[in-house]
């Protein structure tokens, strides 16, 4: 399989609340969009794990092939890292498959990928239905907008005292203001658009509470989301 840009593609270069985190938004982003979905159509899926409400299974190999040849350089530039590759510790399709209602408490809150500034998280919408986008979010005790390792006690300490009292969370996806978590940015998900940010901003998939799930990934809420690490 080969995978290339659109010739139609556009970059926003973006930041996000108080401490202007990085945010790159890509819309027109791959070639016949329809390809990839139609690939993950005949994967098999599983369980996403304890903390992803939903499905996943391996994107092709290609997609990673297109990031270092046509999108490293920009990475590098835009979110000021230093290396000389890209390397993909997770890359996957992802499918949404939870109803709000069997919401573990920690998926019913905002999350980061890591305490690292350094790797960075995509997400690449791959359904044309009003399923939601991705937002971003302040912890309103703290102020913090991203969790790094010198704020992760403080801010796990907050978070163990949530799942110590998890009736205090709001049910279902979060997607707006809570007493909790103040949303800074939201960007809505549109077919064939790829968000990049950092995997340590506070972040959440932006989820209407009256989504239905669907398991049919020609249907469903899919995406391709990615874990990228610069590499000397």
């Amino acid at each position: 399989m080969i995978l290339d840009l659109n010739p139609d593609f556009r970059i926003e270069q973006l930041t996000v609340g108080a401490e202007k985190a990085p945010l790159l938004v890509i819309d027109n982003f791959v070639a016949d969009p329809q390809r990839l979905v139609r690939r993950a159509a005949a994967r098999q899926f599983r369980s996403g794990g304890i903390n992803y409400p939903g499905m996943r299974t391996e994107a092709p190999l290609a997609y990673q092939q297109l990031f270092r040849g046509r999108l490293q350089r920009t990475l590098f530039d835009f979110f000021g890292l230093t290396g000389r590759s890209l390397a993909f510790p997770m890359c996957h399709y992802s499918l949404v498959t939870t109803p709000a209602a069997q919401l573990k408490p920690l998926q019913r809150i905002p999350h980061v990928d890591s305490t690292d500034g350094r790797g960075l998280a995509t997400v690449h919408y791959l359904f044309e239905a009003n399923l939601g986008g991705t937002a971003f979010y302040r912890h309103r005790a703290t102020g913090f907008e991203s969790i790094d390792a010198s704020r992760k006690e403080v801010y796990y300490q907050h978070i163990e005292q949530l799942l110590r009292e998890p009736q205090s969370l709001p049910a279902g996806y979060i997607n707006s203001d809570t007493d909790l978590f103040q949303q800074i940015a939201s960007v809505p998900g549109v077919f064939n658009r790829i968000l990049i940010y950092r995997r340590n901003s506070l972040h959440s998939g932006s989820i209407d509470k009256d989504f239905v799930p669907d398991a049919d990934p020609l249907t469903g809420r899919l995406s391709i989301n990615c874990f990228i690490d610069p590499v000397a």
